[in-house]
């Protein structure tokens, strides 16, 4: 069996964060494991509290993990403190990691930052670069970037922008444009689109934790990057398309509509 290892927040009501990884890693019939970094008081309406986990402690989470049930591959999630990062970082060195999806968490889905300009510096400069493939939303690209997404376009500009800072894959998401939902697979001048109908669905949270963990899950099982994305894309295209309806605000994907 593959083991899948999530760095990343906690969420309560368990549409997003550790939750809904778990929950995409168990539907992938791969076994979850998880880091969490954060303690948050969220639901579907927004997020009303964040208790950080001291790095000390993450860290003896990362050595129990790595030390005992090495991972096949590995998603980091919300990272909102620069000691965290840094931690995170010098850790994944020292194991030598493999298959790092890295979701740069920087907004909620309901638009509560969740991480400040020191913290976004650092997580460019030293975590970003040890992942095999990002994958920001369209605000996230824009704040990795520096430029304003309104296009398709503009996403292969932005991506050229941050591929100077970044080695690896860089996926952006463009679910968050008014006209599109193409995701845009771009690393050393190399562009893939992936093209998709725009499902009608106004529960979409956490749809970028289950996205990158679906990649982990893909990247452990053998695939290649481009292949790991699209079945990870026919995955979550299958969450959404499932019409799950929980909650009062922006509701959670049925993670487990294949079972």
């Amino acid at each position: 069996m593959k083991k899948i290892l999530t760095i990343a927040g906690s969420d309560c009501s368990g549409g997003a964060g550790i939750q809904a990884d778990i929950k995409t890693i168990t539907a992938h019939k791969m076994y979850a494991m998880s880091a969490i970094t954060a303690l948050t008081a969220q639901n579907t309406t927004g997020v009303y509290g964040i208790m950080e986990v001291t790095p000390e402690f993450v860290e003896k989470q990362l050595d129990c993990i790595f030390n005992d049930i090495y991972p096949d591959a590995i998603k980091i999630g919300m990272v909102a403190s620069i000691d965290l990062i840094k931690l995170i970082a010098r850790k994944l060195i020292q194991y030598d990691a493999k298959n790092i999806v890295i979701d740069p968490v920087m907004f909620s889905t309901s638009g509560h930052g969740l991480m400040d300009d020191n913290a976004m510096t650092v997580l460019i400069s030293e975590l970003l670069p040890l992942g095999d493939i990002i994958t920001p939303n369209i605000d996230e690209a824009e704040c990795l970037s520096g430029l304003k997404i309104s296009n398709t376009f503009d996403m292969i500009l932005a991506a050229e922008k941050i591929s100077k800072k970044i080695k690896g894959w860089i996926l952006i998401k463009g679910g968050h444009l008014h006209h599109a939902a193409d995701d845009l697979l771009y690393r050393n001048g190399e562009t893939i689109w992936f093209k998709e109908e725009k499902i009608v669905n106004p529960n979409t949270h956490g749809t970028g934790c289950t996205l990158s963990s679906s990649i982990a899950c893909n990247l452990a099982y053998g695939y290649d990057m481009e292949k790991s994305i699209e079945h990870a894309k026919e995955y979550i295209t299958g969450a959404l398309k499932a019409q799950l309806n929980l909650g009062a605000g922006n509701g959670p994907l049925n993670h487990c509509y294949l079972l």
